[in-house]
Order: C-alpha cells, then sequence, then structure tokens
C-alpha cells in the first residue's frame, strides 16, 4: 500500500511539474524553450551527387504539421523536440526520415530518384510504378501545366501525348475540344476517351481547373483499359486532383490576365471590285437591259472610278475584333498530418471574348478529405462544383434552323460599303432577305448557357486482413443544363419555322436537360507477399461496381413575341409570346453492372505479367446479349535487369520490353433501343393538360450486342545515361469488331436503326523522347519530344460496300460530300476534279440565236452541275462514263481528313530564377475541307449583291463584261485577251460545287505555348513568409507554319456525325493571346 501511495504522488507531483512549466512557458518567453525541451536545429539540405544545395525542400517535423523550406542554398532552420524526427523530402529525390538526438547541425544529402523510372501513375482503380507498367500509359505532371496558362484541361495537353489528338474545333472559349486516343474504332458513333476524375467517370473534363491537376495519365491499349470493360474501347483518361499533404499547411494562390486578339482574318474584295462584280453579276443574270436596274445602288456604271480607293467596312473586325479579356483567379489551401489531410480549391475564370456580345464565365469549387480512422480504417470525401454561363451565339451553330443563321457568313458576305436600299433596321428588304446586317445579326441570333454540375463522392476503407484491404466507393455525378436561344427579326429562323401570323416577330427556342449518375464500387486488394519470397510480388484485385445513369430533356418552342423584344424581355416575359410546342423525352435508365479482377506479379523486377478480366451487364441490351466479357493479358521483360546486361552497360539504367493482348467494349448507343421509344410531339405548353405523343425516328432492334475493340501492343521503353535520356517505341494494331452504326432505313417510316455491322482497325507507331540535356544547380535543360502515327482502316461494312455522308452546310446543293468504303477510312472526302476553267478555245462559237456558246466535241460538259456555259466558267473532268456529259457519277475520292502524323515537341529551361517554356504541336498529311472557299467565291442566282473574298477580285478572275462599258463580251478573241493574266475562274454559277480545288493541307506545326517566369529568390520571399513568388508572361498561339489559306487549319465544324472530319464552315475565328501572371505559395 505505502509504494502504491508513493506511486500516486509521485505522479501527482509529476502532473503538477507540467502544470508549472506549461503555464510558466506561455508568460517566461525567452524561457520556453528550455521548459519544452525543445531546440533551434540548423542545416543544409545537398543533392548526394553534386552536393549543391536544394532549395525548395520540405523539412517537417514528423507527425506535426511544423515544417519549413529549404532556402535557395538549401539551408533551413526549425524548432524542434530534441529527440523529435525531422522528414526531408523533395521532387525528384528519395525522402529521408532523421532523428534529431538533440543535435543543433544537422546537414541531409538526399539521393536522386528518376522521376521517369520512378513515379507512380494511375491504371484504373489503383496505381503503379511507371517503371512496372505493362500496359500503353502515357502521363503528364501538373506541375509540367504550371506554364500553360489556359481555362482547359484538354488544352492544357496538347502536343505532349504521342498517340493522343487533341483538336480545339473553334475558337470560342467554350469550343468543343476533341480528344482521340489512336484514332478511335466506331464509325457513326462517339469515338472520346473516358473521362475518370478522381476515380469518378464524367461526362467531360471542361469543369476541371488546370491548376489543381496533380497528374493526367492517359490508358491507349486493352490491357490498360479493360478493367473499365465497356467504357473503354476508345481509351481512358484519369486524372487524380491535388490533396492535402502531412506537414506545414499550404496556401497558393494563381492569377492571370489576358489580352486576346482575332489570329486571322479573311481579305474581301474592296468597293470598287465589289461593284465591278455587282454589274457583271446583273449582265449575266438578267441582260444588258438590265443594268440600269442596279444604278439605284452603285451608281452609272461609267461613275466606276468613284469607288477606286473608298474606305470599306471591315465586318470581321467588327464582330470578330474586339480586344478580349481573360481574369482567371485560383486559390488552394491544403494541408494536414499524418491522420488527417484536406485539399481545398476555388477558380474564377471571365473570358470576354473576341465576338461582341460573348462572354464566358465558370467558377469551379472542390473540396477533398482524407481520415485515417485508426490503423485499419480510413475514410474519404470529395466534393466537386462547377457553375458555367455563356452568353452570346457562336460563329457555327449546329443546331441552328438554317445555315443563313451563321455569323461569319455575315461578316465577309455582308457589302463592303453603305448601299441605299438597307432599311433602318439592318435588314435589307429592298434587296433579299438572306442579306443582314452583321452586327444586327449578331445580337437577333442571341444564346445564353448555362451548366452546373456537382459531384460527391465517399470512400470506406478497411483492412480488413493484413495486407488484405477492402473499400467501398460511392458516389453521384448531377449535371444540368440550359440553352436558350433567341431569334430576332433578322434571322432565317423567324421568317420560315412559325406559322404565318407569327412570321416576322421573334421567337425563342429553351431547352433544359437533366443528367444524373450513380455509382457504387467494391474493391478487395489483396498483397499475396505473405506466400512469396523477396523474389516474388503478387497482387490481386477484385471488384464490383453498378452504375446508374439518368437524363432527361424538356424543350420549348415560343413564337410570336412583340417586333421591339430584345433577348432579355423574350427569355424573361415568355408570357408575351405564343406557346408553339413543348417536347419532353426521358431516355430509359441506362443501368450498367459490372465484376472485374486484376492480378499484377513480378519475379525480382525482371518478368512482369498483369492480367484483367472485367464483366459488364449493360441494360442498352436485351436479355441474351446483355453480358460482355473483356480479358486482356500484358507481359514486360526487364532486360536491363538481366546478368548479361550488367558487365560493361553501366550507361543502360533501364530497358524493358511489353507485350500485350485485350480487349474493351463499347455501348454508346442511346439507351432504349430495344424496344420502341416515344417522344412528346407537342403540347399547349409546359404546364399544359393536353399532351401529343410520336414514334421516335429511330427503329428498335432487340438483336444488339457489345461492340468490341481488340488491341495488340509492343513497347521498349528505355533510360540513358543515368535517365538523362528516356523514352518509348510503340507498335500496335487494333481492330473493333460489331461496330454499332446508325443505318439508313428509307422506306420504313423512320431515319435509323442501330445495328451491329462492320469492322475497323487502327494501326500505328509512337516514339517518345525526354532529355536532361543540362542539369545543375543554376541552369538547366530538358527536351520532350513525341510523335505518333495512325493508319485507319474500314474492314467491313456489314451487308453495305460503301455508302455517302453529308455536311449539309449548303443544303442540297452539294449533297454527299464524304464517301464511306470498305477498305478505305473514315474522313474520305468526295467531289469533283477541277480541270481549271474553260477558255474560249473549248468552244466552237458563240450562237447569238440562243444567246449560247457551243461547246466543241469531246470536251467535258459540265452544265447538269455548273449551269450555263460559257468561257470563264469552271470545269471538271469526266472520268466515268461514255460521253462527255459531268453528272454526280463522275464524283470521287478527293481528300482525306486523317493525318499521317500527329505529335509535339517541349522545351522546359531554367537559368538562376528564370523559366522558359516553349512547347510546339504539328499534323501533317491532314486535308481539310474548305466550305468558306466554295462560298466565298462562288455567286449563285439565288445570291446577288454578296461580297467574297479578295482572290476572286477584278484581274484575278475570269471576266465576261467590258470594263470600259460594263457592256457583255461575246467575241471570243477579245475575251481571251481581256483575260490573258487571270488565273481563276467566274464566280457566277447555278449553285455551289465541291472540287478538289477546296481541299487543301491541312498540314500545321504551331508554337502552341511560349512562356517566360522569374521566381523571387527564396531569400527575400522568406523573410516575407512566402514559400515562392513567381511572376510570368505567356504567349498562346503565338505563330504557326501552315499551307492552309483560311482561319486556321485546326478546325471541325461538322460535328454532329464521326463522318465527316476536318470542315471548315463558319468557324469562331480563334485568337492569339497575351497572358501575365503569378504563382505564390505559402
Amino acid at each position: 500500500m505505502t509504494d502504491l501511495k508513493n506511486e500516486k504522488q509521485k505522479r501527482l507531483r509529476q502532473y503538477f511539474s507540467r502544470v508549472v512549466i506549461l503555464v510558466l512557458g506561455l508568460f517566461i518567453m525567452a524561457g520556453s524553450v528550455v521548459f519544452a525541451q525543445n531546440i533551434t536545429v540548423k542545416g543544409k539540405v545537398t543533392d548526394s551527387q553534386t552536393k549543391e544545395g536544394i532549395p525548395g525542400a520540405n523539412v517537417i517535423v514528423k507527425g506535426t504539421t511544423n515544417g519549413v523550406i529549404s532556402n535557395f542554398d538549401g539551408e533551413y532552420s526549425i524548432n524542434v523536440p530534441s529527440n523529435g524526427t525531422l522528414s526531408f523530402s523533395f521532387i525528384g529525390y528519395a525522402a529521408q526520415n532523421v532523428q534529431v538526438n538533440g543535435r543543433t547541425s544537422l546537414d541531409v544529402s538526399l539521393v536522386t530518384e528518376s522521376q521517369e523510372i520512378d513515379e507512380v501513375v494511375a491504371i484504373g482503380y489503383g496505381t503503379v510504378k511507371k517503371r512496372d507498367i505493362t500496359g500503353s500509359v502515357a502521363s503528364v505532371k501538373g506541375d509540367d501545366l504550371r506554364a500553360i496558362p489556359v481555362s482547359s484541361a484538354a488544352e492544357a495537353i496538347t502536343g505532349k501525348l504521342a498517340g493522343v489528338q487533341i483538336t480545339a474545333t473553334e475558337g470560342s472559349p467554350d469550343a468543343e475540344i476533341k480528344i482521340r486516343v489512336r484514332g478511335g474504332g466506331s464509325i457513326t458513333q462517339d469515338n472520346s476517351p473516358l473521362y475518370i476524375v478522381d476515380g469518378f467517370p464524367v461526362s467531360s473534363i471542361s469543369q476541371i481547373s488546370p491548376s489543381e491537376i496533380q497528374s493526367i495519365d492517359v490508358l491507349k491499349d486493352a490491357s490498360s483499359t479493360a478493367i473499365y470493360g465497356s467504357r473503354g474501347a476508345n481509351g481512358v483518361i484519369i486524372i487524380t486532383t491535388k490533396s492535402g499533404q502531412a506537414g506545414k499547411v499550404s496556401v497558393s494562390y494563381n492569377s492571370y490576365y489576358s489580352l486576346k486578339r482575332m489570329a486571322n482574318k479573311l481579305d474581301v474584295l474592296d468597293p470598287e471590285d465589289y461593284v465591278n462584280w455587282q454589274y457583271e453579276y446583273a449582265v449575266l443574270r438578267y441582260g444588258a437591259d438590265k443594268l440600269d436596274t442596279y444604278t439605284k445602288f452603285f451608281g452609272p456604271y461609267q461613275d466606276m472610278d468613284l469607288f477606286a480607293g473608298q474606305p470599306m467596312n471591315n465586318w470581321q473586325e467588327q464582330i470578330y475584333g474586339r480586344l478580349g479579356e481573360v481574369f482567371n483567379h485560383d486559390l488552394g489551401v491544403r494541408g494536414g498530418t499524418d491522420k488527417f489531410s484536406y485539399s481545398f480549391n476555388y477558380a474564377h475564370l471571365n473570358d470576354k471574348a473576341i465576338m461582341i456580345g460573348s462572354d464566358f464565365k465558370r467558377d469551379n469549387l472542390s473540396f477533398k478529405m482524407n481520415h485515417k480512422a485508426n490503423e485499419k480504417v480510413q475514410l474519404a470525401f470529395t466534393m466537386r462544383y462547377s457553375d458555367t454561363e455563356i452568353n452570346g451565339g457562336g460563329a457555327n451553330e449546329q443546331n441552328e434552323a438554317s445555315s443563313a443563321d451563321s455569323r461569319l457568313k455575315h461578316s465577309v458576305t455582308y457589302t463592303p460599303m453603305p448601299m441605299s436600299g438597307l432599311t433602318d433596321d439592318g435588314v435589307d428588304e429592298d434587296i433579299a432577305s438572306y442579306l443582314q446586317n452583321p452586327i444586327t445579326a449578331t445580337y437577333d441570333n442571341d444564346r445564353v448557357q448555362k451548366r452546373k454540375n456537382y459531384n460527391l463522392a465517399g470512400s470506406f476503407s478497411w483492412e480488413a486482413f493484413e495486407n488484405m484491404v477492402f473499400k467501398s466507393d460511392i458516389g453521384m455525378d448531377n449535371n444540368t443544363s440550359s440553352d436558350n436561344r433567341f431569334y430576332g427579326l433578322t434571322t432565317y429562323y423567324i421568317n420560315n419555322a412559325p406559322s404565318s401570323e407569327n412570321q416576322g416577330h421573334p421567337a425563342i427556342i429553351l431547352r433544359n436537360s437533366i443528367q444524373e449518375r450513380i455509382r457504387n464500387t467494391n474493391t478487395l486488394n489483396y498483397d499475396l507477399k505473405e506466400f512469396l519470397n523477396d523474389d516474388h510480388t503478387a497482387k490481386l484485385l477484385l471488384g464490383q461496381e453498378y452504375v446508374l445513369t439518368k437524363s432527361q430533356e424538356t424543350t420549348s418552342v415560343v413564337h410570336g413575341f412583340p417586333k421591339l423584344f430584345t433577348s432579355k424581355e423574350a427569355f424573361r416575359l415568355t408570357n408575351q409570346g405564343v406557346a408553339n410546342s413543348v417536347a419532353d423525352f426521358y431516355s430509359p435508365d441506362d443501368k450498367l453492372l459490372s465484376f472485374f479482377g486484376r492480378l499484377n506479379y513480378d519475379y525480382k523486377s525482371k518478368y512482369i505479367l498483369a492480367a484483367t478480366f472485367r464483366a459488364d451487364g449493360s441494360s442498352k441490351f436485351s436479355e441474351g446479349n446483355r453480358w460482355g466479357y473483356f480479358p486482356s493479358a500484358a507481359l514486360a521483360w526487364r532486360i536491363s535487369g538481366e546478368e548479361f546486361m550488367q558487365s560493361g552497360a553501366s550507361w543502360l539504367d533501364d530497358l524493358k520490353l511489353r507485350l500485350s493482348y485485350g480487349s474493351a467494349g463499347n455501348d454508346r448507343i442511346p439507351a432504349g433501343q430495344m424496344s420502341q421509344t416515344f417522344v412528346s410531339s407537342s403540347s399547349t405548353w409546359m404546364n399544359g393538360f393536353d399532351s401529343y405523343w410520336a414514334a421516335s425516328k429511330t427503329m428498335a432492334n432487340p438483336d444488339l450486342k457489345w461492340e468490341t475493340t481488340y488491341t495488340r501492343n509492343l513497347g521498349l521503353d528505355f533510360a540513358l545515361f543515368k535517365s538523362r535520356l528516356s523514352g518509348s517505341f510503340e507498335t500496335y494494331f487494333n481492330t473493333t469488331k460489331g461496330l454499332l452504326m446508325a443505318f439508313p432505313v428509307s422506306g420504313t417510316g423512320y431515319d435509323t436503326q442501330f445495328r451491329n455491322m462492320g469492322e475497323t482497325q487502327n494501326s500505328g507507331f509512337e516514339v517518345v523522347l525526354n532529355s536532361s540535356v543540362i542539369n545543375k544547380k543554376n541552369f538547366g535543360l530538358n527536351l520532350s519530344f513525341n510523335i505518333g502515327f495512325n493508319k485507319n482502316k474500314i474492314n467491313s461494312l456489314g451487308i453495305m460496300d460503301d455508302f455517302g455522308a453529308e455536311t449539309g452546310w449548303a443544303s442540297t446543293d452539294i449533297g454527299t460530300d464524304y464517301w464511306i468504303a470498305e477498305g478505305g477510312s473514315v474522313g474520305k472526302m468526295y467531289g469533283y476534279v477541277s480541270d481549271g476553267r474553260y477558255e474560249v478555245s473549248d468552244f466552237d462559237r458563240y450562237d447569238a440565236t440562243t444567246s449560247k456558246w457551243v461547246l466543241k466535241e469531246g470536251v467535258a460538259d459540265a452544265t447538269a452541275v455548273v449551269g450555263t456555259l460559257r468561257p470563264g466558267t469552271m470545269k471538271l473532268k469526266n472520268l466515268v462514263g461514255e460521253t462527255s456529259a459531268v453528272n454526280i457519277d463522275d464524283r470521287t475520292i478527293i481528300g482525306d481528313a486523317n493525318p499521317l502524323h500527329t505529335g509535339g515537341f517541349t522545351i522546359n529551361a531554367f537559368l538562376y530564377g528564370f523559366d522558359l517554356t516553349a512547347v510546339l504541336n504539328w499534323s501533317y498529311g491532314n486535308d481539310i475541307y474548305n466550305a468558306n472557299k466554295v462560298e466565298y467565291t462562288q455567286s449563285s442566282p439565288r445570291y446577288q449583291y454578296r461580297n467574297m473574298i479578295s482572290m476572286m477580285g477584278n484581274g484575278e478572275r475570269w471576266t465576261n463584261i467590258d470594263q470600259a462599258t460594263g457592256r457583255l463580251v461575246n467575241d471570243g478573241a477579245t475575251l481571251s485577251g481581256m483575260n490573258a493574266g487571270t488565273t481563276l475562274w467566274s464566280p457566277y454559277m447555278a449553285r455551289f460545287v465541291f472540287t478538289d480545288w477546296a481541299v487543301e493541307d491541312g498540314s500545321f506545326i504551331r508554337l502552341n505555348t511560349l512562356s517566360l517566369g522569374y521566381t523571387i529568390p527564396s531569400a527575400l520571399t522568406q523573410k516575407l513568409n512566402i514559400q515562392s513568388l513567381r511572376f510570368y508572361v505567356t504567349g498562346n498561339n503565338v505563330a504557326i507554319l501552315t499551307n492552309y489559306s483560311g482561319f486556321d487549319p485546326e478546325v471541325s465544324t461538322r460535328r454532329k456525325s464521326n463522318l465527316t472530319p476536318g470542315v471548315d464552315y463558319s468557324a469562331y475565328p480563334k485568337s492569339r493571346q497575351l497572358v501575365f501572371g503569378l504563382n505564390l505559395n505559402f
């Protein structure tokens, strides 16, 4: 009892002493270190090889949030318990934990790790060291995106990944970024990859702020993508966002301000050439007796010289010439302990676009939390919210009621000078309804889009047994969007679509859609090391997943608003219009149930095996075809690990051969194709009682089954000279079978029916090279190069041999302008072959009786295509048939939108505090269908008074009138003499004609990014408790080298179908951007 009593008294005294010390420590600051038993440790963090200091190294008291950053010379000073442990870490080096043991001076040398070999990449439901990858994976780290201040994650990786083609289809802030991984195998269906953000599948990555990205990993072959089964056939892009780390709380603030201008514009006819052509047009269409009717617009022909040098309206400059401004602010707060970590990120983007009346705003908010409840249980939670608003119409609208609504057309074809026939409101009612003042037309065709997305996800991880971890994830993704369009007095829509009593009055179309996705994934990871010795490593993954997707859409059409209504009034006061229709569509639930497994094994890190199997059951298919099974296997042999490579090959750090084969599925068709679906065709109003239902335009097919892509991949990874040079060579061969195609079923009452038919293949070769040319303390130079070759081929089209596709930009004038055939590829352009123009020598004579020119026998007769023939008319080649007549059968393949290769080159350099980044990307061998060139160089009988581009100026094109009198010339010798110095044909034709003349080489090399930054020395910033401060100036779309005559060769505007890529028609012009920004870290 006495001993027990003494022990209690001893503990009481100890407790009392600690309280006294604590209280005294609060008041006696000079003695606080003694009482708390803390000491100040100083030292230097150096590179073990170069012995040079490492600036910015993390020095943290293990188990606490107390930490500092080493200064520019690698020196640090930290207050630490005398018996504590310091953790030293820096990117690219192996972390070290060192016990203090009362020492006040502690120098540490960090050992370099090869980032290229030892970094971790995401592979789906897990991660793996890059050196142990067996499949085809390309990666970009978030730090590499720092020098590329753009609004989209897709833009940030342009030119950085071999085999990944990224196309900004237009120049608008919300332009679709098209991503294709190794070409894509589907013909009529979506070829976009699957996007995974922090483990959750999302429909788009446009809501992700680039500044919060930790890494982007692209899975390219089936051995990598098969774990995602039905969704991985077109590749998988995995984005991992930044998380909090144990240690000091870090605060980052990134901001930039940019100015942008239209990068290029088209030269148009000046007033003199414009008026000259208007008179020639009048003579060709109406005859000389009608020439005087044009004097009310242009005055007498004899006064033509008055237009020489007259100022012209530059409509392109007025529509797209606004000085655009972009404001971006991004705030991140991250931190944690060894048990709890968090990450908060807020980003605001405000983009005032170059087109009048248009802007783009986006707010992103995200929060991540990880909590280690105990040694067995971990919890995680993620919340992400995005709010986007887009005001103003784009240049090329895929859902417009008529191509006459496109803004770019008006800015090019509208008169370059005032015409007396124009009314005050900008509608040329006295001349032609299709002529619209570009500014009025822009505001009259207004559009407001709003998109909201929120994503909630949580996970529970439990180490049920040693080396066996069960994890359950559950999440929800919600996307709501509204797309409200206003059609004013000048639009084609209000003069054609409404009933007669409402024509000529403003109208609106309101579209609202909701998509919800719920996902639950359960996985079991088992490390089998307890059954194996140190030479063997094996890990097993088993999993089950369920994904439910629901979607609905409502479209409301309201006509007959008062004529003075603007878009804002019409959207706000919908009851002032006349309700025309409401269409509701509720898509059947899309359900996916999956079971999957993966085994990873390696022997002495030399022989590596990865085997994957996934079974997917989709509600899109009937019971007998519901399940798809997707196996894959991959082998890797680390040749550099063999004994025969150990001697005499000290320059070789790593050499690995990879081989893989696997399959992945595709079910990207609308839900409900097994049975007939119905849509609401009309009703009195959104809340009305009457409702009329009609069958959809797609015929049901209960026999549909999975589309499956089979991939074979052979790769060689290497690292040389202490990883100063690293990279990979890779070749692949993919086939896609059982293609899900929208098959035309004319004569049935339906438009299409989805069927499994056909087969495609993609084969290619990829090269990636990375070089650390210079790696010194104060200066360095790193180079990265990638190139990818891909060839697409259609092996089979089922019951068809070939079929045509239409872009539709010219209504019915052109018809089929793409051709899909067995043995060919998707993207083949189809049209006539130009043979220049008809010369006087092609005709026998001019027949004054019929007022027509008579062709010589045997000369190709293109009357059926281009209209009445005369010298100067466009001439086409007669390719087939026994007669000389040119008709639709003479069309052939005249272009190919597929590039021979694409690639990129990146330069990263630093000199003391300065850093320089340059990113180039290119495409070679692809053709562009320049539809603008067709439209802006022709003037059919339906479209007089329109302007054209400058290549149709007087002296460049054929002319049929006497320049002195304005009268038609029909004397052959005189015509030949007048046009001896011209090269192009007359613009006057019966209709638009697509020929190989409008197919141009779309090859380009672009200096996409050029950035110069300066980081303030840490010796200065640390005095202000700032970890780092960097200022930079960046140019985006700096320069481009191309032979393409249009706005920009990186374009694809007819995007509703995969069948018509590479079309340039009325695209929103791209801008050139100058950015000023800073990166601030605390």
